[in-house]
């Protein structure tokens, strides 16, 4: 069976990124008052409680904080694409996210490698994933 992207589950808040997403550019929430950075993507400002926000288009670069190998598919549309890594990946600001490892065959990651985001395009959505940088 072939892999695919399943839909994501699109709100009121989460709809910027995802729109950024389509344009290939990886956009997190920041507060138009503190200035603080949040993700996941929230209605009010954890720091300030303010509703005011803006987006701000994130590095290409990141680092790797942490990751699993999954060896064992929990589905069967993901049997061909073992063995592959999810990714806690850190961005400026101190925002962390899950995402996935591409193209490491053969390689070792190890926590504190340099990331580059790649995306994966499926029809009307894409996703952010990372490469090792050279």
């Amino acid at each position: 069976m072939k892999a695919e992207f399943f839909e994501p589950g699109i709100s009121a808040d989460t709809k910027g990124f995802w729109e950024g997403c389509k344009e290939h550019k990886l956009l997190i929430q920041k507060c138009d008052c503190c200035g603080r950075l949040r993700w996941p993507a929230a209605y009010i400002c954890p720091e300030c409680l303010s509703e005011k926000f803006s987006y701000k288009e994130m590095a290409q670069e990141a680092t790797l904080y942490s990751y699993i190998t999954v060896r064992k598919p929990f589905h069967p549309s993901v049997e061909e694409k073992l063995p592959y890594y999810v990714i806690d990946v850190e961005l400026e600001g101190g925002i962390r996210m899950i995402s996935n490892l591409v193209g490491a065959e053969g390689k070792f990651p190890k926590c504190g490698d340099r990331l580059r985001l790649k995306w994966e395009d499926y029809g009307a959505y894409s996703k952010p994933v990372y490469e090792l940088e050279d």
